[in-house]
């Protein structure tokens, strides 16, 4: 997964040490023929696993066009992001070469408005959409939560205390 130019530079001065980072991620909702609602996945290229798609924040950006750029490079799909759904502050992570990051994390649900779903980019290995109600079994807690409360009617945002 490309490491982003700003984060680089800020690891050549704090080095592995905990950074504190926004986090965006897309639950990006299509209907079918048949009207029933069906989310996108792409299968990420670091752990094999499937994943709703997501990224980070970069300097003076907005969080919204995070989450539609994001989309658009990973999995060529165009989307607007309709609310925001959830707000939570990740556990920590620990990859691979040593550096820790931490995420405040915003979910979005977001719309489809066109494009065909395809691999964009080096992070994914596939992708698809499925039914709302029929998740990927290897989804995660976190991306499982970020799913359900992003598929409910209530327009507020859900935010942990």
């Amino acid at each position: 997964m490309p490491v982003p130019e700003f984060i680089l530079q800020l690891r050549r001065g704090v080095g592995h040490d905990p950074l504190f980072l926004t986090g965006v991620t897309a639950v990006v909702v299509r209907h079918d023929e048949a009207g029933t609602p069906e989310v996108l996945y792409g299968r990420r290229a670091d752990n094999g696993l499937w994943a709703l798609p997501s990224g980070i924040v970069e300097p003076g950006e907005q969080p919204g066009s995070t989450v539609v750029r994001e989309v658009l490079e990973e999995l060529r799909v165009e989307a607007e992001a309709e609310r925001l759904a959830l707000v939570t502050t990740d556990p920590p992570i620990t990859y691979p070469n040593g550096d820790v990051c931490q995420f405040v994390s915003l979910t979005f649900r977001c719309r489809y408005l066109g494009g065909e779903a395809a691999v964009g980019d080096d992070e994914s290995l596939e992708v698809a959409w499925r039914r709302a109600d029929d998740p990927p079994t290897d989804l995660d807690a976190l991306q499982r939560r970020r799913l359900a409360v992003a598929l409910t009617d209530d327009s507020a945002c859900v935010f942990d205390r």
